[in-house]
């Protein structure tokens, strides 16, 4: 694809990856409480996420899934609900300990909710079906354009997940006292359960 439309994209899509979002706050708060390393590893699990979803709108899948009234809903219905039992789950949580998680199960338990978390968004599907076409010339090689593009937003969104886990960093000292902390957990269920229930009310 031409270098100029990919210079295009470039900004477009890294203001899409800095979008504070539930997967972005999620990535603050583990890197808050369990460091960098367990928050970019976690990061992947969206990423996996992102990944199918990006394969999806090439193959043309998602094109089928958003024209589906009963499979967009459902999608819809999933990720609402997920978020907010994440959402309940922060709010009924102790403050966290600040200390480096070194097993890999727990790590991947964290990757693993940050998958289920992208997977249920279905604006996530919506911004492959809507916006990377945008940047696709239908007169060249249609899935080697989506390739290049889909692999500069993954790119981009490892770029935003490990921001976010910085920000997370510095976070630990500021929230080191237990009732700053419980304060910051409450504030970050409420802001998931406000995203949840958009999620549920917002018309397709």
């Amino acid at each position: 694809m031409e270098i100029w439309t990919l210079l295009f994209f470039i900004p477009a899509c890294f203001a899409l990856n800095m979008t504070p979002g539930p997967n972005n706050l999620l990535s603050m708060n583990n890197a808050r409480c369990y460091g960098f390393k367990s928050a970019f590893i976690a990061g992947l699990g969206r990423i996996t996420a992102f990944a199918v979803m990006i394969a999806l709108a090439a193959s043309g899948l998602a094109v089928v899934l958003y024209a589906s009234e009963t499979l967009f809903f459902a999608v819809k219905l999933f990720g609402a609900l997920y978020l907010l039992w994440i959402a309940v789950s922060l709010w009924r949580s102790e403050s966290s300990p600040v200390s480096e998680i070194d097993t890999n199960q727990s790590r991947f338990g964290l990757a693993k909710q940050e998958f289920i978390l992208a997977s249920g968004n279905p604006k996530a599907i919506l911004i492959f079906t809507a916006f990377l076409p945008q940047f696709v010339d239908v007169s060249a090689n249609v899935h080697q354009q989506f390739f290049v593009l889909g692999c500069t937003f993954l790119a981009l969104e490892m770029t935003a997940i490990s921001i976010y886990a910085v920000f997370g960093i510095y976070l630990r000292q500021w929230f080191a006292n237990p009732r700053m902390a419980k304060r910051f957990n409450k504030a970050c269920a409420a802001f998931l359960a406000f995203s949840g229930l958009n999620l549920l009310l917002s018309r397709q």
